[in-house]
């Protein structure tokens, strides 16, 4: 067990400019977002970069991670999260799309629960480097609540995004 593994783990994302710059400017303003949308950050990752998946094509991510605290549950976290993305200029269309702010909710403690709008945890994290990699360098020993393997464990078998390093 890790000492995060209670926690709410937030991944977030950016390949477009938006309303506060650049995409890591972008990712720094949503921390901040989140902290004034009553988030307690416990801990974050650097942002790490990797080719836009799956088409490489589209401009290159900014990706990292926070681990936060707060009152509110998985499906009241996930709407504060919209809420925060579509004040970022995030517009939804095609799945995999650039964008200029993705929050995707990993994981809510222990929870594990699955309806037509959200599924905990994150259904396609553990396959990420660009969300495990982040996660393991700041809680290596996170457990995942189906799979039962580590943070690290899950960076080191990942298939999707191999090419993201930290910055």
């Amino acid at each position: 067990m890790s000492d995060f593994d209670d926690a709410v783990i937030i991944a977030l994302g950016s390949n477009l400019p938006g309303p506060m710059g650049w995409p890591g400017a972008q990712l720094e303003a949503a921390l901040k977002r989140l902290r004034a949308e009553g988030f307690r950050l416990l801990a974050r990752s650097s942002w790490w970069r990797s080719a836009a998946w799956p088409n490489p094509a589209n401009p290159d991510y900014l990706n990292g991670l926070a681990i936060v605290e707060t009152p509110l549950g998985p499906r009241e976290t996930l709407d504060v999260l919209l809420r925060i993305e579509a004040g970022f200029g995030r517009r939804r269309g095609l799945a995999n799309d650039p964008r200029t702010l993705d929050l995707d909710l990993i994981a809510h403690g222990r929870t594990v629960m699955e309806t037509p709008d959200l599924v905990l945890p994150h259904p396609r994290a553990a396959e990420r480097l660009f969300v495990m990699g982040p996660l393991a360098q700041v809680a290596p020993g996170w457990t995942h609540p189906v799979l039962g393997l580590s943070a690290q464990a899950l960076a080191d078998r990942a298939t999707i995004g191999l090419d993201a390093t930290p910055t």
